[in-house]
């Protein structure tokens, strides 16, 4: 470790509340001895009043309140942490190690009941979501640190699972965490524009010679969202969805991501939303479809229509299955 990360945990150790003598923060920072009597002497310099004790039972301990002050992070902050690695590890944060260990070095040089309460707090917490592969997690990292560093990669890239693959030429903007998938945001030098890609489509990164500068006011998660609502669309290509029911089940429909979005007026017992055309074929009719009859479609007719006939489809589907079971 560096001479400033000696000093730190040496200051931890003792802020800790307990008295050690040189041998033993050497033995416990496997470092030399000198090496510490050295941080000490800069620590005391600095102004961080540590006292030597003589005798049998001596050793280093620091003066007065300066041991109860907050070094670095009060408990609320200790406990946020600890949450925030959580969530982390389970979106499949590609720092998540790194983020690990910060927390091991948090918890080592803290005193019992502080530990304590970081071990009881983050018990307390649970988090589901897809897991990350290794190989999804290793481009994660790619991406994020050509973010960083302004640096092009080389992507090759699948739109399908039957698709071919492309490579082009990718300027990272920033990668983004959404419905727990990971998506990557930037210029796409094939295609002369800004695109969003799916990190599990990935198939390969490898870093380029080229060089990029990120534009200031480029929001990698608004890019992501604009493609979806209608705020990017013409006026004309969007629909009135009129939808009926009790306004339990409305009010949770405005929690789903684009109804949310896309609401325009709100009544007691129904809902109005204005949402692009092609929508109403794809994953609408899906996203509606878990309501059953607490929900009833008054317009379009042609969502109506859609939804009849992937019913009309599903009920087909297993009538064929009942009479084979036959």
């Amino acid at each position: 470790m560096s001479k400033a990360d000696n000093m730190l945990s040496i200051l931890w150790l003792l802020r800790s509340g307990k008295k050690m003598t040189a041998q033993q923060l050497a033995d416990e920072l496997e470092i030399h001895i000198r090496t510490v009597y050295r941080c000490i002497d800069s620590l005391c310099a600095s102004g961080v009043p540590i006292i030597a004790d003589s005798g049998p039972n001596g050793g280093y301990r620091i003066l007065g309140d300066f041991a109860e002050s907050p070094l670095l992070f009060d408990a609320d902050e200790q406990k946020a942490l600890v949450h925030a690695s959580i969530f982390a590890k389970e979106a499949g944060y590609p720092f998540s190690a790194e983020l690990e260990r910060a927390l091991e070095k948090l918890k080592r040089y803290t005193n019992e009941k502080q530990l304590d309460q970081m071990e009881r707090h983050g018990r307390g917490v649970s988090v589901i979501y897809p897991p990350v592969g290794e190989k999804q997690s290793v481009f994660l990292q790619q991406l994020e640190e050509a973010a960083a560093e302004g640096r092009s990669l080389v992507m090759e890239y699948a739109r399908g699972k039957d698709s071919a693959v492309e490579s082009r030429v990718f300027d990272c903007y920033g990668i983004i965490h959404w419905k727990g998938s990971w998506y990557t945001a930037g210029f796409c030098r094939l295609r002369q524009g800004l695109r969003s890609f799916r990190v599990d489509r990935i198939v390969r990164l490898e870093p380029s010679d080229h060089r990029f500068e990120r534009p200031a006011d480029f929001s990698a998660k608004d890019f992501l969202l604009g493609g979806l609502l209608p705020s990017s669309l013409r006026e004309e290509s969007l629909v009135t969805v009129r939808i009926t029911g009790h306004d339990r089940v409305l009010n949770e429909l405005q929690n789903h991501w684009m109804f949310g979005h896309t609401l325009v007026r709100r009544s007691e017992g129904e809902a109005e939303f204005k949402m692009d055309s092609s929508a109403l074929y794809t994953y609408v009719p899906y996203y509606l479809l878990p309501y059953g009859k607490a929900l009833t479609i008054r317009e379009p007719d042609r969502l109506v229509r859609r939804m009849a006939g992937i019913c009309a489809d599903m009920a087909g589907h297993y009538e064929g299955m009942n009479k084979e079971a036959e």
